[in-house]
């Protein structure tokens, strides 16, 4: 089977240690049809922890994504030189956050270097990442009212335009099932989804499979079978899968069985980006 595994993270990303000149070895010694590297570049976070308001900070973490992109970027744009007829090295970005500064999602868009974005909402506007909530201190209707909200700002976020594919738009659900056993019915935000996925399909975008939640206890891709449907049934054509990797050992993981969702969604494609425009490979 022809994989590829269009989200992965390396040691220019906050939360991973992956030495990138082991991920990029890793990834040709799996013959993969295609790689991206997508360090984290939080849009809220871009600049250094002085530039933020006492009250920005109450939901921030960490700072200076600026200099993560400009290290990740430079290090890969090196490496595509390098491995050049070896591997099919993409050079991408996980942009998060890009209503909370537009100006930032802008300045990253117009970097010509970058093959690949893909949008992201790890957290919320006035919430802190969904990694960081304390979910045992809320309501259920609590739960439900940030997820209206995470799944609101997602639509607007595909209004803009400004990523090519839409990040594990499940991933709102990942914590609080994994580390506390809720299990949120999403099913009642389906028309606000739907129409997310119409306006990626008529905009000649995309969203991805993302595997990590098989490996990592979820017990299912963000998003699921069902969803990854829905967009093929709202015209979606492009599909990317990704491991999103934080380790060298996890590049690849479970691609296959995301490839294999995707054939039973209808598609008959996977795709990847070179210069920002999309390219495809047959599911086997």
């Amino acid at each position: 089977m022809t994989l590829i595994d269009c989200h992965t993270h390396t040691q220019f990303s906050m939360d991973s240690e992956a030495d990138i000149n082991e991920c990029v070895r890793r990834a040709a010694e799996l013959g993969l049809a295609a790689y991206a590297i997508t360090d984290h570049c939080e849009c809220n976070a871009w600049y250094s922890e002085e530039h933020y308001s006492a009250k920005e900070k109450e939901v921030l973490d960490t700072y200076d994504y600026a200099k993560d992109f400009e290290a990740s970027v430079s290090a890969v744009t090196a490496l595509k030189e390098k491995y050049a007829g070896k591997l099919n090295l993409i050079c991408g970005t996980e942009l998060g956050q890009i209503l909370h500064d537009k100006k930032v999602a802008e300045k990253v868009n117009a970097d010509n270097r970058l093959d690949f974005i893909i949008g992201s909402a790890h957290q919320i506007v006035d919430e802190k990442d969904f990694y960081y909530i304390d979910y045992t201190k809320m309501s259920m209707d609590d739960i439900y009212d940030l997820l209206e909200r995470y799944f609101k700002e997602v639509a607007e976020m595909c209004r803009t335009g400004l990523f090519d594919v839409l990040g594990h738009i499940t991933y709102c659900l990942r914590y609080m099932k994994q580390r506390h056993g809720i299990e949120a019915d999403i099913s009642r935000f389906d028309d606000i989804i739907a129409d997310s996925f119409r306006t990626l399909a008529q905009n000649g975008k995309g969203i991805e499979i993302n595997t990590s939640g098989i490996r990592q206890g979820f017990g299912a891709t963000f998003p699921d079978l069902k969803y990854v449907k829905l967009f093929r049934e709202l015209g979606g054509e492009i599909l990317s899968v990704g491991s999103d990797s934080h380790t060298v050992e996890d590049i690849g993981a479970d691609v296959k069985a995301g490839s294999e969702i995707a054939k039973a969604a209808g598609f008959t494609h996977l795709a990847y980006f070179k210069e920002r425009k999309p390219l495809f490979v047959k599911i086997d």
